[in-house]
């Protein structure tokens, strides 16, 4: 880890396992709707784009319409205001950290590597989130879904961090679970290292050719 003075996590798939518990938020507010409920491997595959984007697919399955359909909908507002509700109760009740998270991140910053999130987790469940499984302390930055105009793989959130910590592309190194991820470390020139056992959209981690696939968040400290 010489290499880098920098390593910037996405935070669902990577850091925390969070899929059963958005899941659980989801067919809360489903129910409240009389909508079909979803399966937590639909959920899965939709996890990437932020909660909002989730919802939006959720529902257009449960309703038989179109995603196009469900983002110009009045009662959009209405029901992404009660999945807000249900999500922040339900937040950190059947999430976990995986394995080694903790003890690698705690590492790393004795080293006086930095450390950042960015993911496109809307912000106030990003906090939650971190705040449950305590990780908040051990970073130095966060960049959540919301915090700027454009979300990944759009770089602005790397290039962000990067300015922040005043490092070059080269000496960062970007840590993710799916093609998104990949993508957005691509654009903003750094490299990027994958985990397999994330949130990919129901396709295996190695086809979006990251430059390394790792077991766990350990072999950072190799």
């Amino acid at each position: 880890m010489n290499n880098f003075d920098l390593v910037m996590f996405d935070l669902d798939g990577t850091l925390v396992g969070t899929a059963p518990e958005i899941c659980d938020a989801v067919n809360d507010t489903l129910r409240h709707f009389d909508l079909k409920e979803v399966t937590q491997q639909q959920v899965d595959d939709w996890i990437g784009q932020g909660t909002r984007e989730l919802l939006i697919q959720a529902l257009a399955y449960s309703g038989k319409t179109s995603e196009a359909a469900v983002r110009t909908s009045e009662s959009l507002r209405l029901i992404a205001a009660e999945f807000d509700k249900h999500y922040q109760r339900r937040c950190g009740t059947r999430s976990h950290l995986y394995p080694q998270v903790r003890e690698t991140l705690t590492a790393l910053r004795e080293r006086g590597v930095k450390l950042a999130v960015v993911t496109n987790k809307e912000g106030r469940y990003t906090t939650t989130v971190l705040d449950v499984h305590q990780l908040a302390p051990l970073l130095d930055s966060v960049v959540s879904g919301d915090t700027l105009p454009t979300k990944k793989p759009d770089p602005a959130g790397i290039q962000r961090c990067l300015a922040q910590f005043d490092v070059p592309p080269e000496r960062a190194l970007f840590v993710g679970d799916s093609s998104i991820d990949v993508a957005t470390a691509r654009n903003a020139g750094v490299a990027v290292w994958a985990l397999p056992y994330g949130y990919n959209m129901g396709q295996p981690i190695e086809a979006c050719a990251p430059d390394r696939v790792i077991a766990d968040c350990s072999a950072l400290l190799n």
